[in-house]
């Protein structure tokens, strides 16, 4: 056997690997693909001149002398994090800045944040609101507005809500679907008994995602109702998601909104989705981390954080 060591990244890929027995689940919290898990482990079994996994139909099974490898390197990951983390801790702490829709950080991140900022007390978290993280066809949206990092101790990622194309020099990671839902007041919601009761209220329009031919419009939804509306374009229109809830609970008509933003607001009533009609929209959210810095503890931790975040809204 060679006396050198196979590489830190064959040895992460396999133990995520074999903490879930599937290469998918392992390439999705590594946000790579399932083909670089692959070919990491086939050079770790190259290395070691055996196999590592019983390939089974339908499952993964480590083999004797894999589970053995997987208690060691899983106790060395931790101890390398561990070291990581008390040198950082000892030379002061590290800065995270995420830069994000607003209305996506108002009413999904922040009331989530805690449970990642408790987890680590060496980030300083700064959180910055921009409408710029929206992609818009009408201009440059490979712009993010990253830094380069040269600093060790300051880090930069951007949540943006689009398309969430390839992007050169940039790990772009979907994290989260949306759907779009109905949603009135308590007072209208007592006069809909039918999906084509709407033509009797105001549209209200959601214009935060800038290029119409984009945004899930009010057709869309009549057509997932079933139901065969032409209904009157003159309603307002809004360019901030909050101002379009604000019409909505003070009863100024029905709007399309985010399912997967609204959940306090249809938890203590104050706006109602009288039907489960969902349209799905053509844009997610993603993470835009640059490549430089895709490596650094908080950054990993607080992608992974996200997601599962993510995981548990869409349950």
């Amino acid at each position: 056997m060679p006396t050198y060591l196979p590489s830190l990244n064959a040895l992460r890929y396999f133990e995520a690997a074999a903490r879930h027995l599937s290469f998918k689940r392992a390439a999705e919290e590594l946000s790579v693909s399932p083909t670089a898990i692959s070919h990491q482990i086939r050079d770790l079994e190259d290395y070691f001149g055996q196999a590592l996994f019983v390939r089974l139909p339908r499952r993964l099974e480590l083999t004797p002398e894999a589970e053995y490898l997987y208690l060691k390197v899983r106790e060395g990951l931790t101890s390398f994090a561990e070291g990581v983390r008390g040198m950082r801790a000892l030379s002061g702490k590290v800065e995270l800045k995420i830069t994000v829709p607003p209305a996506f950080a108002s009413r999904w991140l922040v009331p989530r944040l805690t449970s990642f900022t408790n987890s680590r007390e060496d980030v300083t978290l700064h959180l910055n609101g921009s409408l710029e993280t929206i992609d818009d066809s009408r201009r440059d949206n490979l712009n993010f507005g990253l830094s380069p990092q040269a600093d060790e101790k300051k880090s930069e990622i951007v949540i943006r809500y689009g398309i969430g194309s390839p992007v050169p020099g940039y790990s772009v990671q979907p994290f989260l679907q949306i759907d779009y839902v109905l949603v009135c007041s308590p007072a209208i919601q007592s006069k809909l008994k039918r999906p084509e009761d709407i033509k009797h209220f105001v549209q209200i329009h959601d214009d935060t995602i800038p290029d119409e031919r984009l945004r899930p419009s009010w057709d869309n939804w009549c057509a997932k109702a079933g139901i065969d509306l032409e209904l009157e374009a003159s309603g307002p229109h809004f360019h901030d998601y909050g101002m379009v809830l604000a019409a909505v609970a003070d009863g100024m008509g029905t709007a399309l909104s985010p399912l997967q933003l609204i959940g306090a607001d249809l938890a203590d009533g104050r706006i109602i989705a009288p039907f489960d009609i969902l349209v799905p929209s053509a844009y997610c959210y993603y993470l835009v981390v640059p490549e430089t810095i895709i490596e650094r503890p908080e950054v990993i931790e607080f992608c992974a954080w996200i997601k599962r975040e993510a995981s548990l809204n869409s349950e």
